[in-house]
């Protein structure tokens, strides 16, 4: 039975270095050895202008469209009337692309933030290239109006100059069946909200009644430098009063399982991944109808249609929207609009990251070093979780005292199991230790830091954020593998300190299960390596001090793989 036994645990054990061996392989930038994964083509740039449903009203279902580039709604005036061109604008945080045809934004660069892959080039979100399609479109449908297939004429300052404090880009459309559309963007210093006013002009005879459409067409890739040992979401998300974030998956989209709230008078439609967002924001009060759909292979739209009133003719109507593209910082996100700090994804234990964030924050506005504010952090919730930690080692203390009567009682009653288990019960009530109080303690306190780990990895600040000597960003993993290391050691050294399980097979794996847990954190963000080493030091100084004062001194537990 031993031999069963020691045979599962290696075939256990060698397919799990399999494993971390092949995303070894995909964390150095190689294919997968065992495990490849087809690649992905990059989509082809699909973004014709919005049809409307038979009886004339656009629906969210047709909202998103699709074409082969270069293609051109029939309605639209020839290309070669206008030069399509590709506007370049810079700020003091953003380099931005906009395309003249629709006057869509389709590249963004953060000069703030540096890129995941190569550290020496900013990062960039919305593009579109051969590797990555991303960008943010809006136009006309109701009719044969302006879309973001049409030509449309730039005017405006291409950079913020010194002293300036906000830069105004035009696109306007040439007239299309009576209809006008100018897009204004604005730009503002320091800031990666975008003011977007869509102004529609009717120069016909007729009233016309458009309606406007915002959205974000994305390809279905996980970002680059994406680590493959945790998950983050990358994905469409719309958010309404009523029914709060909801987040949409590709798959679900391409299934035509998505499940969103479709009417509502407030709200914002996003797509999200690590550490950034896009999200096109309009205000309380106006109607909208919410859509996400696939337009074609591998490419997908979230957006939102909202009705202009009718515009009689010599008559323009305005709307004005704001275009987030940029880092989750959580305090910009929550003044720009209700519920955007959402984008910054917490999952089920947001009610508990959220204040821990608050503290980390404020914490940094002291210390001014986020690695130091991680440590300090755990220490303040480590004095918070005293009693219940004091009491978890107590009974941890009480175990080891007795472990060896219950060892030489389990060598007695080998051969007998179910006197074994009731004599072990009578040791237990005798020496009124209960075998499960040095669990509930320590479950108690899982879901904290649960939420500290979602608050480590989704903030953007730990993004080339320093700590000491060769840590020189909290979000990606130690170049040289010492925290881990350090990481590994506590956690073995813990491991040795808790009484030894009666049963081999379990002391075994109390054994084996850190090793492979600590093999992970190799490839985890230093950020988190640092949290969970300190949370392990703390850990075993109180246990060390609890055993001491209760006459039980600390000794090692070693495993025994005979």
């Amino acid at each position: 039975m031993n031999d069963i036994r020691r045979t599962i645990l290696w075939v256990i054990f060698g397919f799990s270095m399999v494993l971390l061996w092949d995303q070894w392989q995909l964390h150095n930038g190689h294919k997968a050895t065992f495990f490849p994964k087809p690649e992905v083509a990059a989509p082809a740039i699909n973004a014709s202008t919005p049809a409307a449903s038979a009886n004339g009203v656009p629906t969210a279902s047709t909202a998103a469209v699709t074409a082969t580039p270069g293609q051109v709604p029939s309605s639209a005036p020839a290309a070669a009337a206008v030069p399509r061109e590709k506007i370049e604008v810079a700020t003091d945080v953003l380099k931005l692309s906009f395309d003249t045809e629709g006057g869509s934004l389709v590249r963004t660069e953060f000069t703030k933030h540096a890129d995941f892959v190569d550290s020496s080039k900013p990062f960039v979100l919305l593009d579109q290239s051969s590797s990555r399609v991303y960008m943010a479109q809006t136009g006309l449908i109701g009719g044969d109006f302006p879309t973001h297939k049409s030509p449309m004429k730039f005017s405006g300052d291409r950079s913020l100059k010194e002293g300036q404090n906000e830069l105004t880009l035009r696109f306007e459309s040439d007239e299309q069946n009576g209809v006008k559309l100018v897009k204004t963007y604005t730009l503002k210093r320091g800031s990666y909200a975008i003011g977007v006013k869509h102004e529609v002009i009717n120069t016909g005879t007729a009233n016309v009644s458009p309606q406007l459409y915002l959205q974000l067409v994305r390809d279905g890739n996980k970002p680059a430098g994406e680590s493959s040992f945790y998950s983050t979401f990358t994905g469409p998300a719309v958010y309404t009063e009523a029914k709060k974030y909801q987040k949409v998956e590709f798959s679900d989209i391409e299934k035509n399982k998505a499940e969103i709230d479709k009417t509502s008078p407030n709200g914002y439609v996003a797509m999200v991944q690590h550490y950034f967002a896009t999200a096109w924001l309009l205000a309380d009060g106006i109607q909208r109808e919410n859509f996400v759909r696939k337009v074609d292979t591998n490419l997908y739209a979230v957006g939102m249609i909202t009705p202009l009133a009718d515009v009689a003719p010599g008559q323009s109507k305005s709307v004005s929207t704001q275009l987030f593209s940029g880092p989750q910082e959580e305090k910009v996100l929550e003044a720009l609009a209700p519920g955007l700090d959402l984008v910054k994804d917490y999952g089920w234990l947001a009610m508990l990251s959220k204040p821990l964030y608050w503290l980390l924050d404020k914490l940094f506005g002291f210390i001014q070093n986020w690695g130091w504010s991680i440590v300090a952090l755990v220490l303040l919730l480590k004095i918070a979780f005293y009693w219940l930690n004091a009491k978890a080692y107590a009974s941890m203390a009480k175990m080891k005292a007795i472990n060896p009567k219950i060892m030489d009682m389990r060598e007695r009653l080998k051969n007998d199991p179910q006197k074994m288990q009731q004599e072990m019960m009578r040791i237990y009530r005798e020496e009124k230790v209960n075998p499960m109080g040095g669990c509930f303690p320590i479950m108690v306190q899982i879901p904290v830091f649960i939420a500290l780990y979602w608050v480590l990895l989704s903030s953007v600040e730990m993004r080339n954020a320093p700590w000491v000597l060769w840590i020189h960003d909290l979000s990606a993993p130690d170049p040289f593998f010492i925290l881990p290391l350090v990481m590994t050691l506590t956690t073995l050294l813990q491991t040795a300190l808790n009484p030894a399980p009666p049963d081999p097979m379990q002391a075994k794996l109390m054994w084996i299960m850190p090793l492979v847990f600590s093999v992970m954190f190799f490839f985890f963000p230093a950020g988190l390596v640092l949290y969970w080493i300190t949370n392990n030091i703390l850990s075993i100084a109180q246990q060390w001090m609890i055993n001491t004062r209760m006459g039980v001194p600390p000794q090692f537990n070693l495993p025994k793989f005979k």
